[in-house]
């Protein structure tokens, strides 16, 4: 009789906890960035000033895509965000042994511009939220 090990699938809770976690670590090195980018050029003039003013507004439009960076280079690379290893989760490939450039990519993206997909998780029986129905993953618990 063989025995086949379940996948403790994260909870909604534990995820978002994660999510949160690490959008503040993304939030604060971008920030981080654009101040020290302000401050640099707010000595060299203002017609430089007021360049880098526009280029901080444009930042603030660019942080989901940053925030997809950062997550799928973790996802495909470690399985996992430093958000998620703090919780003991990892994001796993539903069908196949590993989980692809692909697949992170667009579970990162949808996540980032969509986040509110998320609240599907709520519902399913996997705690599946839409990014990891269209990027075919789970996020389980390890250890």
């Amino acid at each position: 009789m063989s025995t086949s090990v379940l996948p403790k699938y994260a909870g909604p809770v534990s995820r978002t906890i994660a999510y949160v976690l690490d959008a503040l670590i993304v939030a604060v090195f971008f920030s981080a960035g654009v101040a020290v980018t302000g401050l640099l050029t707010s000595v060299m003039g203002t017609r430089i000033h007021d360049a880098t003013q526009a280029a901080t507004a444009a930042f603030v439009v660019m942080l989901p895509a940053v925030l997809a960076t950062y997550s799928a280079l973790f996802w495909a690379l470690a399985g996992r965000t430093p958000g998620m290893a703090l919780l003991g989760l990892r994001v796993v490939a539903v069908r196949s042994p590993r989980l692809s450039w692909l697949s992170a990519v667009v579970r990162a993206v949808v996540l980032a511009y969509f986040p509110i997909g998320a609240v599907w998780a709520l519902v399913d029986g996997r705690h599946q939220a839409v990014h990891d129905k269209l990027a075919r993953t789970a996020v389980v618990r390890i250890g």
